[in-house]
């Protein structure tokens, strides 16, 4: 055991204790004296979690950046020393004491001891030996995600190791259905290494979620947004029966064209081989005389990630700082590289402060172009509340759906044929069929992914958590939903031997979460509505935000606030109304008239 973790499990509370003030002045009321503790107790806090949290992140940006036993080991004994710190007893005590009292405390000072509390809850030192095992069961399983090695080589050849941006390129490109097949069964491989650490997670996620009063890991994750699982749950279920209207025409649609491109019968669902996505939460490159990795061709790696900060700071936002360039890991390992790493787009808060990077892996084409823009889009958020008007613990995006939605509003502005034109990526003599372009951004990243984000995802981590599927479930539960939700199914029949969820990064990594990037979709859109209407007084489906100065205002001003505010009445301030799928309906109506019109005669049901 570390002495650092001995110095947090038998000092800190002495430590902590010292922070509170003892012989008050006995002429001050209750309330002052009161007040006067909670507010030593913050600012002890907001002392040591910082550092430690650095700690971890570096730890952690090791681990995903060079996978190695030793950086895994590394990462288990930062996390566990934070969480030592985050779960203390003395932490939770002191903060369920000062709650107690909440009416007589200021809303800032309560959203700092409610944040507090639920940290506290995935990492309780009342069951010690619990988050322990958590914490290294979570790292041994990242080790086996970000190091997994996909083998294309079939029965008797050689092995042969194949990048996930090499899977993704042959399911975009190939027109070949046994190749498709091949590949889209070696970009399940992953499953089977990590099925058993997923079942143990579920046990030790549960167990810490249980301690602190939640009924499962996936209650304690909703409470963040300051609502019950049944609430979350039935605001998915709205968006996914708002958009299932447009989503059936897209889908008919997307079968009719699949079907004829392959020379095959048109099915009641559409084979996920023949999908360019690995997960079907993208239907790319369907939509014919819209190829826009073609614009990218000339384009460097380099230049992709220069011009993504060009555009923040053509609204007056600052350049990203100095470091960023220097420790950020932004490019591809090739195949045979001995160092292995995450593969999964992330940006990176590594001190609460002005230390942020981020994990990519960017090639030239329209797809990394708009993810560079999303990814900085978490960047420049980070930036933007790490001033000193923000406490410590409230440096987060209004509700973790806001970070994501900022990311993707970035990406629509990055998608505007106007922007591409003026960055001169886009000829200004290319004529643009709107309606084509429109029916590719809801085929590429947006329709199309709700009935996967707030269907699939959502629904089978809730059975997960909630009803603790077994392992002679997962399979089977998880092909359900694809199939009810996204009217998807395998290419042959998947068993238990199986663990296709466990595919997806997020089930490892971020779990009881994808709700936020379904609720980000509603909150993008209702952004981008609002801005192109009110400020740029554009239209929505070709507007300009490039060196708007007064767009940049709006979006800093939103981003400075962090968790400061509840997340609605962020929403209802800039916006005019309550959070709504109305706006994405709006956005998206020329394309529903248009596919109704095509799809005159068909079944658009499944």
């Amino acid at each position: 055991m570390s002495k650092i973790k001995l110095f947090l499990i038998f000092a800190l509370p002495s430590l902590m204790f010292g922070f509170v003030a003892f012989g008050l002045n006995t002429l001050q009321s209750k309330d002052e004296m009161r007040k006067k503790e909670v507010m030593q107790f913050l600012e002890m806090y907001n002392k040591i979690y910082p550092k430690l949290y650095s700690i971890s992140a570096e730890a952690n940006w090791k681990s995903s950046t060079d996978v190695s036993e030793e950086h895994t080991g590394q990462r288990i004994g930062a996390d566990e020393t934070l969480a030592a710190f985050q779960g203390s007893g003395y932490v939770i005590n002191q903060t369920k004491k000062f709650l107690k009292q909440k009416d007589n405390l200021d809303y800032l000072t309560v959203k700092q001891l409610e944040k507090i509390l639920r940290s506290a809850a995935s990492y309780p030192g009342t069951i010690p030996d619990i988050v322990s095992k958590r914490v290294q069961a979570e790292a041994k399983q990242s080790q086996i995600l970000d190091g997994f090695e996909f083998n294309v080589a079939k029965n008797g050849e050689q092995k042969k190791i194949i990048t996930p941006n090499q899977i993704d390129e042959i399911l975009t490109t190939s027109k070949k259905l046994e190749e498709r097949k091949h590949i889209w069964e070696v970009s399940k491989q992953s499953g089977v290494a990590l099925k058993n650490g997923l079942m143990e997670l579920q046990t030790l996620r549960n167990r810490v979620a249980q301690e602190m009063g939640y009924n499962s890991f996936f209650d304690l994750q909703v409470s963040d947004y300051e609502m019950s699982v049944n609430e979350m749950t039935q605001l998915m279920k709205n968006i996914n029966n708002d958009l299932k209207p447009l989503y059936e025409q897209i889908h008919c649609w997307a079968k009719h064209k699949l079907a004829k491109r392959y020379n095959q019968p048109v099915p009641k669902k559409i084979p996920a081989h023949w999908i360019g996505n690995r997960w079907s939460q993208a239907f790319p490159g369907i939509v014919e005389g819209v190829d826009l990795n073609s614009l990218f061709k000339n384009k460097s790696p380099e230049w992709t990630i220069q011009q993504a900060e060009k555009f923040y700071t053509s609204l007056d936002m600052p350049k990203l700082p100095k470091s960023f360039w220097e420790k950020s890991d932004l490019y591809e390992l090739p195949p045979d590289s001995k160092r292995k790493k995450n593969t999964h787009a992330s940006a990176w808060h590594m001190d609460l402060e002005n230390d942020v990077r981020s994990l990519m892996s960017v090639k030239s084409n329209y797809d990394w172009f708009e993810t560079t823009h999303h990814e900085l889009g978490h960047i420049y958020y980070y930036l933007a509340y790490s001033n000193k008007d923000i406490p410590v613990t409230l440096r987060e995006g209004a509700n973790r759906a806001f970070h994501e939605a900022i990311g993707d509003l970035i990406a629509i502005a990055a998608h505007q044929p106007k922007y591409l034109k003026e960055i001169g990526v886009m000829p200004e003599t290319m004529q643009i069929d709107q309606t084509q372009w429109l029916l590719n951004e809801a085929l590429d990243n947006a329709v199309v992914f709700i009935p996967w984000s707030a269907g699939v995802m959502t629904h089978w981590e809730h059975d997960f958590y909630e009803e603790k599927l077994q392992p002679n479930q997962l399979n089977e539960r998880w092909w359900k939903y694809v199939s009810e939700f996204q009217g998807i199914e395998p290419p042959t029949k998947r068993g238990e031997e199986f663990c296709d969820a466990a595919t997806k990064t997020h089930i490892n990594d971020d779990p009881a979460q994808y709700y936020d990037y379904a609720m980000a979709f509603i909150i993008k859109y209702q952004l981008h509505m609002y801005i192109a209407k009110n400020i740029l007084k554009q239209d929505p489906h070709n507007c300009n935000y490039y060196g708007n100065k007064e767009v940049g205002k709006f979006l800093w001003d939103l981003l400075k606030l962090g968790a400061t505010k509840n997340w609605r009445e962020v929403i209802k301030e800039k916006t005019g109304e309550e959070i709504s799928s109305k706006p994405m309906l709006e956005y998206f109506n020329p394309i529903f008239e248009y596919l109704k019109k095509e799809n005159l005669g068909k079944d658009v049901k499944w």
